[in-house]
């Protein structure tokens, strides 16, 4: 999904494709009529005030033009000219407003905008007869017409829109915006400049995985090998969070709240993100993406281009760590629409009551007004829509409803699987907390590849003989009962005869032996099953249709639709261990400002996927996505936070335990097959 998740903004984005598909090119040596095109169409001032000409608009419905227009690598002076505009509209006096804004939004005039650590004179973004210049003047901005300057042509680097060296000998007062630090104005550059980032990056991705998907050699498509494969998979994954930093960081900017924080976690990934692909995207072409003749070279310039206007990211990883240490949030919620208010009040009540009741009786009250697992069907869920299950996650967060665990992910297939018996028998009692289960899926030859298990079951009288050993197997010491796979019919492909049983952990022949970990733990298991008898009546499904029953187990890995943004990312633990300790060395705080940049974004992008689903639209990748940045998060959070202090023994287990986050439920590798197939559409291995 791009940068816009509203029906509004993705018919926007799709106009906007639609228009620059028929009217630009990279290589146009002569832009002006798109330029005009660009006016007529109310591009130039959708997020300037309709009384100076524009369309009333704001930094989102801008990111999103602008995010389009990078896919095309559009050439000319559209994204300085669009920073100078908002710039002038948000701190320009009034006199500054009305002379400059109408003729930004017509097209009359273009500007152009410093690059970092420039003042009076130095270079700037855009064109040689740019009429408007955009420079920072003394901690301060100022805007300055082309007759107050000297401007000359310099041969930049991205061959499709311009570079000048300014030079102002002296600046009126009237030309200076008050009010406004250098910072500030930055801010804006960064979030634009950010959209335009994400565009080339998704170009980048798109002509990769599309050229890998036919580019044949060795007899096979590119794209099948793995090398490949997961090359394009983790371009996917860098635009992804960069998209969601950008998204958030346009929603900041224009209600104002944590808008420098997010601005900078914005700075920090979205330049590099478009860099990063453009390159890979060099790579997977190969040879013919070395050539002039091929756009790529165009797309890797303009990215190294845009890190060249907003900054070293360095800088604002620095940035970051110093603004969240002083206290700056950026609070992730969804915006609910206006009909949300009679479903909260409703909710509202019911978590007040059960509140008011003591821990037994709560948690019998979560069971049996179906708030434990809330989108089940009734009797054990509400049939909650997207929508209640994002406002009972709200209003039952401070409840502290209990962990399912495993029983998360089994309840939800006894319900849609198991017969009225099976049901009446799990359903109820395990919400109530009475039962604890585990899941014996993986096996020491199978692992990732459930498929390929070898523990087999024989029909026996009333039921089946299961032999075989499971590993990996989470607090199977501590389970009641068990969901298990197991193989009934050996003569037919692998993902056929496969059946899904219910397993009493007490029964005859069940062994668990649990196995240690680095760090000291005992949470794994193995599970060695000798002849256990297990009855037909526990048979989930039908007997060889186990690997659907167990897909749509699989399916209830992911965390739960209200709770999607939250968990995930560790961001906020980097701040508080930070504040206990003394004399930060500047790498370090450049280091803590990525991670917790990294942490947020992964946030964003879980919000993301809450509100795309709110809007009944498909979230694409950013499921797959999250997951896989989340335990890469956890583990690159915890190696810092340890080496800041060797000693605390918080960070000493976490640096431990956070290293199975990239193994358990999939490995890293398996998790970019994922995105890289599914996503992308890239051949699976054969």
């Amino acid at each position: 999904m791009g940068i816009g998740l509203t029906t509004d903004h993705r018919d926007l984005a799709a106009a906007v494709r639609r228009f620059s598909e028929r009217r630009v090119s990279a290589r146009a040596a002569d832009h002006r009529e798109f330029w005009d095109d660009l006016a007529t169409q109310g591009l130039l001032g959708l997020h300037l005030p309709e009384e100076h000409g524009g369309q009333g608009f704001g930094p989102p419905e801008l990111a999103v033009v602008l995010e389009v227009l990078g896919e095309r690598c559009t050439p000319g002076p559209f994204l300085p000219t669009v920073i100078a505009s908002a710039v002038i509209a948000e701190w320009g006096t009034e006199k500054l407003r009305a002379e400059l804004l109408p003729l930004l939004a017509d097209g009359s005039l273009t500007a152009a905008v410093a690059l970092p650590e420039t003042s009076q004179e130095g270079l700037a973004l855009g064109e040689p007869d740019a009429g408007v210049l955009l420079v920072p003047v003394d901690g301060h901005w100022a805007v300055l017409r082309s007759a107050d300057v000297t401007v000359r042509a310099v041969a930049g680097l991205d061959l499709t829109r311009g570079l000048v060296h300014v030079s102002a000998d002296a600046v009126s007062e009237d030309r200076v915006l008050p009010g406004v630090t250098s910072a500030t104005v930055r801010d804006v550059i960064s979030v634009l400049a950010g959209a335009e980032a994400c565009g080339v990056a998704a170009w980048a991705v798109t002509t990769a995985a599309e050229y890998a998907r036919t580019r044949v050699q060795f007899g096979r498509p590119i794209g099948q090998f793995q090398g490949v494969k997961h090359r394009c998979a983790a371009m996917l994954v860098a635009l992804e969070q960069a998209r969601a930093a950008v998204w958030d960081a346009a929603r900041a900017v224009e209600d104002g709240h944590g808008a420098r924080i997010a601005a900078a976690g914005a700075a920090v990934l979205a330049p590099d993100a478009a860099v990063r692909c453009a390159a890979d995207a060099i790579q997977v072409l190969g040879g013919i993406g070395y050539t002039f003749e091929h756009d790529a070279h165009l797309y890797y310039r303009r990215a190294l281009s845009l890190r060249a206007l907003v900054g070293d990211p360095g800088v604002w990883a620095g940035q970051v760590t110093r603004l969240a240490m002083a206290g700056e949030r950026r609070e992730l919620e969804p915006d609910l629409p206006d009909e949300a208010l009679p479903l909260r009040q409703r909710i509202h009540a019911e978590a007040a009551r059960l509140g008011a009741l003591d821990p037994a009786e709560r948690r019998a009250g979560f069971a049996s007004g179906g708030w434990m697992i809330p989108h089940l069907p009734e009797p054990w869920g509400r049939a909650a829509s997207p929508l209640e299950q994002v406002i009972i996650q709200q209003e039952f967060r401070h409840l502290g409803r209990p962990n399912l665990g495993i029983a998360a992910w089994a309840v939800p297939s006894i319900a849609r699987y198991g017969t009225r018996e099976q049901q009446d028998r799990f359903i109820p009692g395990t919400l109530r907390g009475e039962f604890v289960w585990c899941q014996l899926f993986s096996e020491p030859g199978a692992g990732s590849d459930l498929a390929s298990l070898s523990t087999k079951a024989v029909r026996a009288e009333g039921g089946w003989l299961i032999t075989g050993q499971k590993i990996w197997t989470s607090l199977a010491q501590h389970a009641h009962w068990a969901i298990c796979l197991a193989r009934t019919d050996p003569d037919v492909p692998k993902h056929e005869g496969i059946t899904y049983f219910l397993v009493d952990m007490s029964s005859p022949g069940v062994e668990v032996r649990p196995l240690k970990e680095i760090n000291g733990d005992e949470i794994f298991n193995q599970v060695f099953l000798d002849d256990v008898f297990v009855p037909d009546s526990l048979v989930v499904g039908e007997p060889g249709q186990g690997w659907r029953v167990a897909r749509d187990t699989l399916s209830h890995e992911r965390v739960s639709l209200g709770d999607s943004w939250g968990p995930g990312s560790q961001h906020g633990d980097i701040v508080r261990h930070l504040g206990k300790v003394e004399a930060l060395r500047e790498s370090q705080l450049e280091e803590a400002g990525r991670l917790y940049a990294e942490g947020h974004a992964i946030s964003a992008l879980g919000l993301r996927v809450t509100l795309a689903r709110l809007e009944g639209t498909d979230s694409g990748a950013g499921s797959s996505v999250r997951k896989l940045l989340g335990m890469g998060q956890a583990q690159r959070v915890s190696e810092f936070c340890w080496s800041l202090d060797p000693s605390d023994p918080h960070w000493s287990r976490m640096i431990l335990t956070t290293r199975a986050f990239t193994i358990g439920g999939g490995t890293t590798e398996v998790q970019l097959n994922i995105i890289g197939e599914r996503a992308l559409g890239l051949p699976r291995d054969p």
